[in-house]
């Protein structure tokens, strides 16, 4: 009877932790990191030291499971209402409002702490500025007011590149200000899609995402504005960090895949009596072109050419 009730005991710990992990979207921290690596490579030319690296990526994690754990309590009442969101752990019961809160208050602090003592202060004060950004900027301030919500809340998803720079170098410049640039422009044409996707639930939760307030061609429109910005943005770091021809080759060759598939929605969009629109492959498809794309930022350093 003993060994049964530590077991249950256990399996409550263990779910308890699952749903605080929850709470950070591992999945987003994810991405976000797979753009701080990269920039940190080309920060240094080279392979940078191993203990910078990891540092920068714990502190990165906190503050992003941070501004993640945050949101998620500030817009509880959101996700109670769509399908994609209902089962997190603020809306579960799972977690309290209140353990929420402090959870995500505590790791803020140690992220901007540990930057500040592991790193250095010009990453602290940015990733500072990254939950602050996610936080107030994007969740209290623009996501229930403007369908432009993404495109200005998306700012903090940009941060990681500048973090990362500045981990390296103490400073930033313009190589990571367009590789900021990038993030940011690319940005709407990775989440309209999820958007277009689940347009009820957020019509429902009355979070006017542009999908949500536009139809299908005036959003594919834009997407294919952005997505030229954004191959522009990656193109200018060529003459601002010294790229190789190789990195120019991959920047324009990715951009141009990517583009094909959201001018394909846009074509798609256009027909009334289309089967499918498609627009969780133009999702799935951007994360694919900022990896490769990060991927070629972090090899060039390393090429003879």
């Amino acid at each position: 009877m003993a060994r049964d009730t530590s077991r249950d005991r256990l399996a409550r710990v263990g779910r308890t932790l699952g749903a605080y992990v929850a709470l950070t979207k591992p999945r987003i921290i994810e991405l976000l990191l797979v753009t701080t690596v990269p920039t940190m490579v080309l920060a240094a030319r080279g392979l940078p030291s191993l203990t910078l690296v990891l540092a920068t990526l714990v502190g990165g994690t906190a503050a992003a499971g941070s501004a993640n754990t945050l949101n998620c309590v500030l817009d509880r009442d959101i996700d109670s209402v769509m399908n994609r969101t209902r089962r997190r752990p603020l809306v579960t019961g799972e977690i309290s409002p209140r353990a929420g809160v402090i959870f995500g208050l505590v790791l803020g602090a140690a992220a901007v702490a540990w930057f500040a003592l592991l790193v250095n202060v010009v990453s602290a004060v940015l990733a500072l500025a990254a939950i602050l950004l996610y936080v107030v900027g994007y969740t209290m301030l623009l996501k229930r007011r403007t369908p432009q919500n993404i495109v200005w809340g998306g700012v903090a998803g940009c941060m990681p590149v500048l973090i990362g720079w500045s981990a390296v170098t103490g400073s930033v410049a313009w190589a990571p200000v367009a590789l900021f640039a990038v993030v940011f422009f690319w940005t709407p044409p990775h989440y309209w899609p999820l958007s277009m996707k689940f347009r009820r639930d957020y019509a429902t939760a009355g979070v006017p995402m542009l999908p949500v307030v536009a139809g299908d061609v005036r959003v594919a429109v834009e997407m294919m504005g952005y997505t030229v910005a954004m191959v522009a943005a990656s193109l200018a770091l060529v003459p601002l960090a010294g790229m190789s021809w190789v990195y120019a080759l991959a920047a324009g060759a990715l951009g141009a895949w990517f583009g094909g598939h959201v001018v394909a929605l846009w074509v798609r969009a256009r027909r009334p009596g289309r089967a499918k629109l498609g627009e969780m492959r133009v999702f799935h498809h951007s994360i694919t072109y900022l990896t490769l794309l990060f991927v070629a930022v972090a090899v060039d350093p390393f090429l003879p050419v």
